[in-house]
């Protein structure tokens, strides 16, 4: 477990549609990723968490890059806990190059959402997290299918499968949180998550 978390509590009540991020969880976040704008906001959480806002949030991921996991806590007593926050973007983080970039709570929160609609406490299998300006050009190159800007590089996608759970499942239950865009790529086997606008596509 991570030692010596600071929790920060946030009257959600008061800022339902978006929240300036208490300077103790942008500092202690943005150690890991320098490159934040100092004015990064906190967005609402998705519409359909809200009503559970004072329980606490874990989430299991692994990168299958790297073989990273996360398994914590990051959201409990009402409060983001930013040493948690901190180790799931790095293990989000651009594989290719190791560049971590300030990953926004709202995914987190969608990701959460998704293990809760599947009932599983197995892992989300992260095959993309955060892109770099420079692999997503590269990747951009390759593939039509990439955006150009891509929200990988805003820190408010990842690329997901669940060990053990159906992909047409796992793409039921994030189309269900209407958090954002979600793309299906049944071919590369994965469901593309976003905290963009909402809106859906199929990919290959």
């Amino acid at each position: 477990m991570i030692a010596a978390r600071r929790q920060v509590l946030f009257g959600f009540g008061a800022i339902a549609t978006a929240a300036a991020i208490p300077s103790v969880l942008q500092s202690e976040v943005m150690k890991r990723a320098p490159l934040v704008a100092p004015d990064a906001t906190l967005p609402a959480a998705p519409a359909v968490l809200r009503g559970a806002m004072a329980d606490a949030r874990k989430l299991v991921l692994h990168n299958l890059h790297t073989g990273d996991t996360f398994n914590e806590v990051y959201f409990e007593k009402g409060g983001y806990v930013p040493d948690a926050l901190a180790e799931a973007q790095r293990v989000l983080r651009d594989w290719r190059n190791g560049e971590e970039h300030f990953m926004d709570p709202k995914l987190f929160d969608a990701l959460h959402g998704i293990s809760q609609k599947l009932e599983t406490s197995q892992p989300f299998q992260i095959i993309s997290g955060y892109r770099s300006p420079k692999t997503n050009a590269m990747l951009h190159e390759r593939s039509a299918g990439v955006a150009s800007h891509s929200q990988h590089m805003q820190g408010k996608a990842s690329d997901i499968r669940v060990q053990g759970v159906e992909l047409s499942n796992v793409h039921k239950a994030a189309l269900a949180q209407r958090a954002g865009g979600v793309g299906l790529y049944p071919v590369s086997d994965f469901v593309h998550v976003d905290v963009a606008r909402v809106r859906t596509w199929t990919g290959s």
